[in-house]
Formats: structure tokens, C-alpha cells, sequence
């Protein structure tokens, strides 16, 4: 019996061990962590359930293909992740990017929308080109990259999907999302360099272009490449021509050479300069021309996105910043149209 009541005594303490195991384990729970971390797992169910039914319907985008010469179908945000890839550099900030793809959603959206495919082969609904957005392929985007494919492509795909299913509207209509690449320190009214007037294309401040490696640039012409191309005579005096009027984005409005007048944009094109924000000056038998900024300087500056964005600034103010009065709303009752369409 002497030698029983030991082994009694083991099993009786392992027994207790037994009970007491579970609540040890369970006690440091009856906090409230447990439930918390069962609704966190609630909530980010939630969320992506809500992020799918945001992306809206499966629309396809028909890209013609410039160089093959093919119509391709592109699933949507697929399309906007090729057109950002082409439009910006990954090397730009994520709320840069992010705001470029609202742009670039917005815009295909609009064309979508309004289905009028000028200069478009049957079946298409833009081109891979400037002439809407340029756009670029997966194997494309590969050999364009090379080893910096992989961090590329996964920050661009991360602002894209951040962003889905989110458009620019004003007054509940998707807008004209115009971008370019540089300002002169402002960007511009829209109608001082289209025929359209829109009420949030309008001149704003953007200071932070002039960091910008694109913010001068000079081009060198021969005066008589300089007549041939703009029609006219240049005086014997030495002079070139005569600013007679600003835009309010301080861009040259109409300028006068000998006598003819020209508005800004004709110059620019004529002479396929940067920017309509131009000086120039005459030198022997060439002419020295300075641009400020590069495009047309109506809505987003690319670069001032980029700067505003390393200041801290998230893809909705910038976009609000450079489109005045405009929200970002979701697309899939504009997407729900299409399908219905179809």
C-alpha cells in the first residue's frame, strides 16, 4: 500500500495538470482578443468583398495594336496597368501613380462611354498611341524593363489596384482627364488652348515643375527653316517677332512676326516645340528658341503630381488640386451602361 500512494499521487497532480492546461491557455484571451481579432477578420472580409462589387462589371477595352495591326480585347484595370506602365515612370511616387491611373480609368471610361471611334478601325475603341493613351503590353512592358520588371510592374499593378474601380466625375459625369508631362509653373484654362471650356481645366499654381529636368529646353532653327515653316518674313532688323498676348496659364497667347499674327499653339506645333511658354532670339542666320515646360499644360502636371506626392500629398488631393471641383466616384454604374449595351 506504501509503495501505491506515490503513483495515486502522480496521477492525481497530472490530473489537475490536465484541467488546469486549457486555462492557462485560454485566460490571456478573455480580454477581448479573441473577439477583436474575429472582427478584424469580419471587417477585412468585408472590405474585399465590397473592393469586388466596386470593380464593377467585366468590361473589356478593343486596343488597336499600331505596330501589329490587330485589334486586341483588354480587360479593363488590366488595360489602365499597361497605360500607366506607359504613361509614367515607376520610378515616380505611389500617389503619383495612383492619381495617373484615376486619369487613365477616367478616361477610357469616357471613351467608352461615348463610343466614337474617329480615325478607329471597326471594332476598336482606342488606339495603343498618343492619339488617346499610350499603352503598353505585359511582354512588351518585359523587354522595355529587363531586370527592373519585377518592382516596376508590382508598384504600378499596386496603384492600379488601389485605386479600382475609382473615376473622376464632375457633376456626376466622368471628365475630360487631361495630363501632361511638365508645366511652367502653371498649368492652364483649357479653353486658351482647345475650343472647349471646362470648369475644372483651369489654371492653377503648380511651383513644383520648375524641378523638373524637362522644365527648359532649348531647340536652334535656321531662319529659313524658321520662315518656311510658320509662312512668314522675318524683318532686316534682327528681330524675330513680338508677344502680343498671355494666356492665363502665362503662356504665349498671340505673338506677331513682320506683320502676321499667330496664336501660340500654331507656333508650337509648327515648330514642334515643348511647350507654348517660348522666348526667342535671333543669332546670325539661326534662331534660338527657350521653352518653359513640356505639353500642352491643361490638367494633371506628371511631374508636379510626383513632387506634390514626396511633400507628403495622397493621390485625392492631387488630383482635386489640378481638377477643380471634381470627385472620385465609382464607375460601375458608368460600366453597368456598357453592359447593358451590349
Amino acid at each position: 500500500m506504501k509503495r501505491i500512494k506515490p503513483i495515486m499521487a502522480l496521477l492525481a497532480c497530472l490530473f489537475v495538470v490536465v484541467l488546469l492546461v486549457p486555462t492557462i491557455l485560454v485566460i490571456p484571451f478573455h480580454d477581448g482578443k479573441v473577439e477583436k481579432l474575429a472582427e478584424e477578420l469580419r471587417q477585412q472580409e468585408t472590405k474585399q468583398h465590397a473592393k469586388a462589387v466596386e470593380s464593377g462589371p467585366t468590361v473589356e477595352v478593343a486596343v488597336y495594336r499600331s505596330k501589329q495591326k490587330r485589334i486586341e480585347h483588354i480587360p479593363l484595370e488590366q488595360y489602365i496597368i499597361g497605360v500607366v506602365a506607359a504613361e509614367m515612370p515607376a520610378e515616380f511616387e505611389l500617389e503619383a501613380l495612383k492619381a495617373q491611373a484615376l486619369t487613365a480609368r477616367t478616361y477610357i471610361v469616357k471613351q467608352l462611354l461615348n463610343d466614337q471611334p474617329i480615325s478607329l478601325p471597326k471594332g476598336a475603341n482606342v488606339t495603343d498611341t498618343v492619339m488617346h493613351q499610350v499603352y503598353y503590353s505585359d511582354d512588351e512592358l518585359k523587354r522595355l524593363w529587363g531586370s527592373d520588371y519585377d518592382w516596376k510592374i508590382k508598384k504600378i499593378t499596386k496603384a492600379v489596384l488601389e485605386t479600382s474601380g475609382q473615376i473622376l466625375t464632375y457633376n456626376n459625369q466622368p471628365i475630360e482627364a487631361s495630363f501632361f508631362s511638365t508645366s511652367n509653373g502653371y498649368t492652364e484654362n483649357s479653353e486658351a488652348y482647345w475650343q472647349n471650356e471646362f470648369p475644372y481645366l483651369k489654371s492653377v499654381a503648380s511651383p513644383w515643375d520648375k524641378k523638373s529636368p524637362k522644365f527648359y529646353h532649348q531647340k536652334v532653327i535656321s531662319v529659313a527653316e524658321f520662315e518656311r515653316k510658320l509662312g512668314v518674313k522675318l524683318p532686316e532688323n534682327g528681330s524675330v517677332g513680338v508677344i502680343l498676348s498671355r494666356t492665363p496659364g502665362k503662356r504665349v497667347d498671340v505673338v506677331e512676326i513682320n506683320g502676321k499674327k499667330l496664336k501660340g499653339r500654331e507656333v508650337r506645333e509648327k515648330l514642334d516645340l515643348t511647350s507654348t511658354d517660348f522666348t526667342w532670339m535671333r543669332k546670325g542666320n539661326e534662331i534660338i528658341i527657350t521653352t518653359k515646360g513640356y505639353g500642352h499644360g491643361v490638367g494633371m502636371s506628371q511631374y508636379g503630381a510626383n513632387f506634390m506626392a514626396q511633400e507628403g500629398k495622397t493621390y485625392d488631393q492631387i488630383v482635386k488640386y489640378y481638377y477643380r471641383g471634381v470627385d472620385i466616384s465609382s464607375a460601375t454604374a458608368f460600366l453597368n451602361r456598357l453592359t447593358v449595351k451590349k
